[in-house]
């Protein structure tokens, strides 16, 4: 597949680039392996100031990547900014906290001294794909580099501009040569770098099937490996939720990031006292989202990523119709240039069908009628994913039910779903496994070495060493 900057609104290439050669690859696999091992031993005071740098550029620069991320993928202009934004907020997250979650951890075993130590294992490979383009690289890069481990980063091919931008974004921020490489590598060429013996972890973000390709891959290397896969995220709604609010969140929940994020709400379940309004309210607001230029600070939903990704879509959506799913609204290919998709809207769905089953990717939702809270949390387990889940309701005990019953890694309550570098990410079931974010995040990576002192033999470390 072409590594290329191809313009989502128009199809037209705006730029090409040559995969790495073997040689090429070689020296910067060479070059990850000798820079770890003397930025492992950087004090974490340098490596506070330079993501401390790395921000700074995410913010003022906002713009300039901003342009960036929509030109190669299509999401509109102003929510790219607020990416780059954000991307800048993880940063300041693990400058501010980075010391305290590599700090020793004592165990009190009785007469001896013991305490975890926590190690950076080497060079990650990080397949990051094109939805998020520079946020799902920092939530890796920021814990990655600030625990003392190198990246190498294999980005989606759509989205190359975006992967040497991060590679001198880390460069320009003072973190030294090697310290964060992108790699132009084509698909094929991922599996000889998992076996490498000098990349040390694998993680992934991306589809159910690049994560069992990818996880196989890094199991047979016995490698340590992150994936964070594909949601089919359900929004929950009961009869005492606030309907407006309720209606106005799920809107913008699915149409985020032009409805292609893995924690997008895409289940919408609705008691079925409320689920007469709710649907009234939901596709009346939905026609009126505004689909558009990209560029536009009033577009609402810019076209999606790729070509393939509008096929692939529409295919589910006719499927499922043909199978028997009520079309609401939307659910046809518009005339024109480029990869736009209207807002479509599902339900009375077909069993066995694409809408029930499967992950839409895209402005694409589908509604559930629930008769009970039971019901509602067998709904939404009924999936093969299980990443988030937002639930809606005032009704305390019908709260805790939810939290406790609906099988996912998050559950958000009378709010949707968002990544917060403060919060721990990830999912269960085929949405992956190991978590990013957090503390959980930066220590996927490291390695927890048990320490146990006989006691009175060795005099304690001192503070400097134990956090480098």
């Amino acid at each position: 597949m072409a590594i290329a900057t191809i313009d989502p609104t128009t199809g037209k290439t705006l730029q090409t680039f040559v995969s790495l050669t073997a040689q090429e690859l070689e020296e910067r696999l060479r070059l990850a392996e000798e820079t770890f091992r003397t930025f492992r031993h950087t004090h974490l005071a340098d490596r506070k100031r330079w993501l401390a740098r790395a921000a700074e550029l995410l913010e003022t620069e906002a713009d300039r990547f901003g342009r960036i991320m929509t030109e190669e993928m299509g999401k509109p202009f102003e929510a790219a900014k607020a990416e780059s934004q954000k991307c800048a907020l993880a940063c300041r997250y693990y400058v501010e906290h980075g010391e305290e979650f590599l700090r020793d951890e004592a165990i009190d075993v009785g007469g001896d001294r013991s305490y975890v130590r926590y190690q950076p294992l080497g060079p990650v490979l990080a397949i990051m794909p094109w939805n998020f383009p520079f946020w799902q690289v920092l939530r890796f890069a920021a814990p990655a580099l600030m625990g003392g481990n190198v990246g190498l980063l294999k980005h989606a091919h759509n989205v190359p501009r975006c992967a040497i931008a991060l590679e001198e974004l880390f460069l320009r921020a003072g973190f030294p040569k090697g310290a964060f490489q992108t790699l132009l590598i084509e698909t094929g060429d991922i599996p000889r770098v998992i076996d490498d013996p000098r990349v040390k972890a694998v993680t992934l973000t991306g589809s159910e099937g690049a994560g069992r390709a990818v996880g196989s891959q890094a199991g047979k290397a016995l490698k340590k490996v992150v994936l964070e896969l594909g949601g089919s995220d359900p929004f929950i709604v009961m009869p005492s939720a606030k309907l407006e609010l309720a209606v106005e969140t799920a809107v913008k929940a699915r149409l985020i990031n032009n409805g292609q994020s893995c924690i997008a709400a895409k289940r919408f379940i609705v008691h079925e006292s409320i689920y007469p309004e709710f649907e009234r309210r939901f596709v009346e607001r939905m026609r009126r989202a505004v689909v558009g230029d990209p560029m536009d600070a009033k577009t609402e939903v810019g076209p999606l990523a790729t070509a393939s990704i509008r096929q692939g879509l529409h295919a589910q959506v006719e499927k499922s119709v043909e199978a028997g799913t009520k079309l609401l609204l939307g659910g046809t290919l518009p005339s024109g240039p480029g990869n736009y998709y209207p807002p479509t809207v599902l339900t009375d769905v077909a069993p066995g069908s694409p809408a029930e089953r499967e992950e839409m990717f895209g402005p694409v939702a589908v509604l559930f009628k629930a008769r009970s809270v039971e019901h509602a949390i067998e709904l939404a387990n009924d999936s093969p994913f299980g990443l988030g889940a937002s639930v809606w309701t005032h009704d305390e005990a019908e709260a805790r039910r939810f939290i406790d019953g609906v099988e996912s890694g998050m559950v958000f309550v009378n709010q949707m779903v968002v990544s917060d570098p403060r919060l721990p990410f990830g999912g269960v079931k085929n949405s992956g496994h190991g978590r990013e974010l957090a503390r959980h995040g930066l220590r996927e990576f490291l390695n927890a070495k048990t320490v146990r002192i006989s006691s009175g033999t060795v005099a304690p470390p001192t503070q400097a060493s134990a956090n480098e």
